[in-house]
């Protein structure tokens, strides 16, 4: 197949890069070091297992859920362009 002036495997070194990129920027936001004592939302005490399991950690685990679900499980996702919806 003719790409013009593209390498034989320029399309796939685009498509690595994009991923590493996205990597990348998904580390850069984790949340490093100690963690705090008390959650920044709702000044509850944060069990030392949470603590030690999500280094970094500002929440509690139901300041957490709440972040999570207002954040949206489905953003990103197209189920209307999946090869299933079009089959059917």
């Amino acid at each position: 197949m003719a790409t013009g002036w593209a390498g034989d495997g320029a399309v796939q070194d685009q498509i690595d890069a994009t991923v590493d990129d996205a990597v990348k920027r998904a580390r850069s936001r984790l949340a490093q070091g100690p963690g705090r004592m008390r959650c920044e939302e709702c000044d509850a005490k944060i069990p030392p297992a949470r603590r030690k399991a999500v280094p970094g950690v500002r929440l509690c685990v139901a300041c957490q859920d709440a972040q999570d679900r207002s954040a949206g499980t489905n953003a990103g996702y197209n189920r209307r362009g999946s090869k299933d919806s079009q089959l059917r």
